[in-house]
C-alpha cells in the first residue's frame, strides 16, 4: 500500500500556517531570456543600488534581495515564496514530522503562550507541564512582544540540551520555574479514538508520518471495537491545512480498491503525472464518512475528492478550503529553497477543486459558540488576493467557516455523522452508491 515517490507538497496558506509540495526534480527554463528581459534586470540593479547608497536607514543586502524575491514570487499567487535557509530547515522538520522540542501544543493569549495540552510521554508532560499553563518567560526572556512563531521556536532545539520555563497556573500564589530537557518529539499526524461502536480518525496533517499513523489507528480501533461491532469509520480532514501529495495518495488509496486517485496537469510535461489506487481497503469495505469544512485544504481535498467521486464515502460538512494547486520544492543549496506552483490538481472525475472547494454531499453547518459570533471565521482560496481563478469556480467561490468545537458533545458535523453510520438517520446521499462513481 506504502508508496514510494517524489515528494509532492499540496499545502495550504491558512493564517500563519503553510504546507507545501516538492518534486525531486530540477526545473529547467522554458525559453531563454530577450534582450529586454535583461534591460528590466539592469533597472533592477540601478534601484537596488541607490537604495543602498540613498535610503534613509543603512539597509541590509540580504534582506533587500530577499523581500524583491518574495515580492515577485507574491506577484504570482499566494503560495509562491523564497525559503532562506532557516525557513526551508523549518520547512523540512514540518514535513518530516519530528523535532526536538518540547511536546506542547500552543496558542496565544494576551500576549502570552497558553498550553493547549501537553503530549503524553514527552519532557513537558514528565516536568509537569499542564492544559492551560501561561508561559510568561523563556530561558529568562519575556515571551511579552514575541510572536507565537518566535516563541516556539526558541522553545526548540538541540535534543537534551535543558531550557527553563516560567509559568503562570491558575491557583498557584506565584509563578512557576520549570525546567525541561529537549527531546525528539514525533508530531501525532493522525488522533484517534473510538464513538462506542464507530472508529473516529482525525487526520490532523499530511506529514510523512501520517499513512503509517492512519494505518495503526485502524488496526488499534478495529482491534478493540470488534469487526463484528463496528459500524464504520469518521475521517476527520476539518481544519486540515494538507501537506506531502504521497500521503494524500496513501490515505486515499487506504479505503479505494482501485482507480484513479488524482492528477496533476502543469505547464511542463513533467508536472503532468497520474496516480491510481491499489488493491486494498484496510477497513474491509466497511462504511465511511469524511467531514470537512472551510479549514479542509489540499491535500485533504485530495482525499476527500477521491473518495467522493469513487462513491467510497459519503462527505458532511461544509464547503473546503479550496487550494488546487501543488508546490515543487527547488533545492538552491545553501541560499535555501524555491516554492514554485507548477501544477493544478484534479479529482478523479477530472474537476479541478481551485478556487471552488469541495462540496459536501450532505452540507451540516456548525453552530457557533456566542463569544466567536460577530468574527470571521471563514476560510477559502478564492478570497486570497493573486490566487490563480480556478477552471471551476464562480462567483460563490470556494471555503467556510473554519472551526470546530473542542467537545465533541458540542460537534454538530460529527453528531450528524455518527448518527447516520447508526441508522439513527437517513439520507440519500449515504450509503453512497459506487454504482453511480463517477467516470475517471
Amino acid at each position: 500500500m506504502m508508496r514510494k515517490i517524489s515528494l509532492l507538497f499540496a499545502g495550504a496558506l491558512m493564517g500563519a500556517a503553510s504546507v507545501l509540495a516538492v518534486s525531486g526534480h530540477s526545473m529547467m527554463s522554458a525559453n531563454a531570456a530577450g534582450s529586454d528581459t535583461y534591460r528590466q534586470l539592469a533597472i533592477f540593479g540601478d534601484i537596488f543600488e541607490r537604495v543602498r547608497a540613498n535610503y534613509v536607514e543603512e539597509p541590509q543586502d540580504r534582506e533587500l534581495i530577499e523581500n524583491a524575491i518574495n515580492g515577485m514570487l507574491a506577484a504570482l499567487d499566494p503560495h509562491s515564496s523564497y525559503l532562506n535557509a532557516n525557513d526551508a530547515a523549518d520547512m523540512r522538520t514540518q514535513t518530516k514530522g519530528e523535532f526536538g522540542g518540547l511536546g506542547i501544543e500552543v496558542t496565544m493569549e494576551d500576549e502570552l503562550v497558553k498550553v493547549i495540552t501537553p503530549m503524553f510521554g514527552t519532557p513537558a508532560e514528565k516536568a509537569g507541564v499542564l492544559a492551560g499553563d501561561l508561559i510568561v518567560e523563556i530561558d529568562g526572556e519575556e515571551v511579552r512582544g514575541l510572536t507565537l512563531q518566535q516563541a516556539v521556536d526558541r522553545m526548540r532545539g538541540l535534543v537534551n540540551t535543558p531550557i527553563e520555563l516560567k509559568i503562570l497556573r491558575e491557583g498557584a500564589d506565584k509563578p512557576l520555574d520549570i525546567t525541561i530537557v529537549r527531546d525528539i518529539i514525533k508530531i501525532q499526524a493522525v488522533r484517534y479514538r473510538t464513538e462506542d461502536d464507530i472508529g473516529y480518525l482525525r487526520v490532523i496533517s499530511f506529514t510523512e508520518q501520517t499513512f503509517e499513523d492512519l494505518q495503526q489507528a485502524i488496526e488499534d480501533l478495529s482491534e478493540e471495537i470488534g469487526e463484528e461491532e463496528l459500524k464504520g469509520f469518521v475521517l476527520d480532514l476539518r481544519l486540515n491545512p494538507g501537506g506531502l501529495l504521497d500521503q494524500a495518495i496513501n490515505v486515499s488509496d487506504a479505503f479505494l480498491e482501485k482507480g484513479l486517485i488524482v492528477s496533476t496537469r502543469g505547464r511542463d510535461d513533467r508536472d503532468s503525472r497520474r496516480y491510481s489506487a491499489r488493491p486494498g481497503d484496510l477497513t474491509g469495505g466497511k462504511p465511511l464518512i469524511v467531514l470537512v469544512n472551510g479549514g479542509s485544504a489540499s491535500a485533504s481535498e485530495i482525499v476527500a475528492g477521491a473518495l467522493q467521486d469513487h462513491r467510497r464515502a459519503t462527505v458532511v460538512g461544509s464547503r473546503s478550503f479550496g487550494k488546487g494547486s501543488v508546490q515543487t520544492i527547488i533545492p538552491l543549496g545553501e541560499n535555501g529553497a524555491l516554492r514554485l506552483t507548477t501544477a493544478l490538481y484534479y479529482t478523479p472525475a477530472g474537476t479541478s477543486i481551485q478556487g471552488k472547494g469541495i462540496t459536501p454531499d450532505i452540507a451540516v453547518n456548525q453552530t457557533i459558540p456566542d463569544e466567536l459570533l460577530g468574527r470571521d471565521l471563514t476560510r477559502g482560496e478564492s478570497d486570497l488576493r493573486g490566487h490563480i481563478e480556478g477552471a471551476e469556480e464562480d462567483e460563490d467561490g470556494s471555503g467556510s467557516i473554519a472551526y470546530v468545537p473542542q467537545d465533541p458533545e458540542e460537534d454538530d458535523q460529527l453528531a450528524f455523522a455518527l448518527e447516520l453510520l447508526r441508522g439513527e438517520r437517513s439520507d440519500p446521499a449515504f450509503p453512497p452508491d459506487p454504482a453511480t462513481a463517477l467516470p475517471n
